[in-house]
């Protein structure tokens, strides 16, 4: 039996639980933005729509948020169990950045998610809505704690390395706002939002389609669709930025992403390529000329290095990195044509009826996880050979541990995350069925609710 690799058993266990817990903050951090929207337009309107929708979504968003506080934990535990060299080095910066995101964001949204999701009977209307928006700026400071560590790693900053090899800070503001955090930061947000807005407007799309809380889901499918229509474009701005910063400061990345083995100018911008690091070439390469230097450098004949020009002990392996940045580049271009798409059938009174343009959104809703975990993918494998760039290898920051207790526990990790969060899945699937208009209604002393249900049912929002 050929000996087991724990670095390559503990990459795979991390890319899972990591690939499976990335799932849901990208969901609920754009969600909890959307359930303080609904209230606001709740409390501002009176309608009692906007409430039913966000009674029903809570539910949903509770299940979601307690599966990626419970899939968090475990990654916690791996930087122990997997990468204690890593602690060991790298932990007095990473421990405190992850230790700021519990203080702050972890207890702020535990804090007020009590009241939002079992206080709507027992607080004022104005407290529960400021519950909501506690949690939701929760989500978003947990997003900057967590980015600002995974960014250090990407592009570390504000340290030294003592002689016995641990890393020690230098300067906090140097490492937690270290060269790429902005970038990443801002398109990871960006990223939960979209994903977010194209999971509500597909549910509203299915229910006009299933002829069920139509109402309800032509103000899903509206509002999904106006944050999509703008931030889309916006987001490959954002990817354009960050890309500018990664060539900078991780040029060996660029290189895989776009599988350049030569160094030079004018390159071609690579559509399609089967990246081959041991003849250290492409083959069945489609390229456009020149296009590829205007993108990366905003410059014609902008000169991009190749993976040649770097040891070939420090290049990433090109070819996980290179269709993963195609596949998040092509569901961005999908988003921006279905808002554009949906912006010309609203302004031509055809949006709630067209029924292929709903079938559409049914079926390319999911596609926002598949763009976050590419990205990151893209990101992650991309910045090896190192764990922290430059400074710590990914060999060297593994635990000492055989590779068969390793395989042990990925076995143990699938039959546990299938059975768990399968169950979580499946319970979301039947809230998702059963819809807005099955959703227990708001005790029935609160007259604003009372006195607009009959609109509500009559489907006017």
């Amino acid at each position: 039996m050929p000996e087991l690799d724990p670095l390559l058993l503990s990459r795979i266990q991390f890319a899972f639980t990591i690939s499976f817990h990335i799932l849901f903050p990208s969901f609920t951090i754009g969600l909890a933005a959307w359930l303080v929207v609904l209230e606001a337009l709740w409390l501002k309107t009176g309608k009692a729509i906007y409430l039913d929708i966000a009674q029903h979504w809570t539910k949903i968003f509770a299940v979601s948020f307690g599966m990626g506080v419970v899939s968090g934990v475990v990654l916690s535990y791996e930087f122990g169990t997997n990468w204690s060299e890593l602690s060991r080095r790298g932990g007095n910066v990473i421990g405190p950045l992850m230790s700021y995101e519990v203080l702050t964001a972890f207890f702020l949204e535990a804090g007020f998610l009590g009241i939002m999701l079992f206080g709507a009977k027992r607080v004022s209307k104005p407290v529960h809505f400021f519950a909501a928006c506690m949690v939701a700026l929760g989500t978003v400071i947990s997003a900057f704690w967590i980015l600002s560590a995974n960014s250090w790693m990407q592009t570390p900053a504000g340290f030294r390395v003592a002689d016995d090899g641990v890393l020690h800070v230098t300067d906090w503001g140097e490492a937690i706002f270290n060269p790429s955090f902005p970038y990443r930061f801002a398109h990871m947000l960006a990223a939960a939002y979209l994903t977010t807005a194209f999971i509500v407007a597909g549910i509203g799309a299915w229910y006009i389609l299933r002829e069920r809380s139509v109402a309800h889901g032509r103000i899903m499918l509206g509002m999904g669709l106006s944050l999509l229509v703008w931030l889309a474009p916006l987001q490959l701005v954002i990817g354009d930025m960050h890309g500018l910063n990664t060539l900078k400061h991780q040029p060996a990345k660029i290189a895989a992403l776009e599988a350049h083995w030569e160094t030079g100018k004018n390159v071609p911008l690579i559509l399609f390529a089967v990246p081959d690091p041991k003849e250290e070439t492409n083959h069945y390469q489609l390229a456009i000329p020149n296009l590829g230097s205007l993108i990366l450098t905003h410059e014609w004949d902008g000169e991009i290095r190749g993976l040649k020009s770097f040891p070939p002990e420090d290049r990433p392996n090109p070819i996980i990195p290179f269709f993963a940045f195609r596949i998040m580049v092509g569901i961005g271009t999908i988003m921006i044509a279905v808002g554009i798409i949906g912006s010309i059938l609203w302004l031509r009174g055809r949006l709630y009826t067209s029924r292929w343009f709903l079938h559409l959104l049914t079926w390319v809703s999911p596609l926002g996880f598949l763009a976050v975990l590419a990205g990151w993918f893209t990101a992650e494998v991309g910045r090896q050979p190192w764990t922290v760039y430059g400074v710590l290898r990914t060999a060297d920051a593994v635990s000492p541990v055989p590779g068969g207790s390793v395989l042990a526990s990925i076995i143990l990790f699938v039959l546990v995350y299938g059975i768990v969060f399968g169950a979580g899945l499946y319970y979301i699937a039947q809230l998702v069925r059963r819809g807005p208009d099955e959703t227990p209604p708001v005790p029935e002393e609160d007259e604003a609710y009372l006195s607009h249900r009959p609109m509500a049912a009559s489907g006017n929002p």
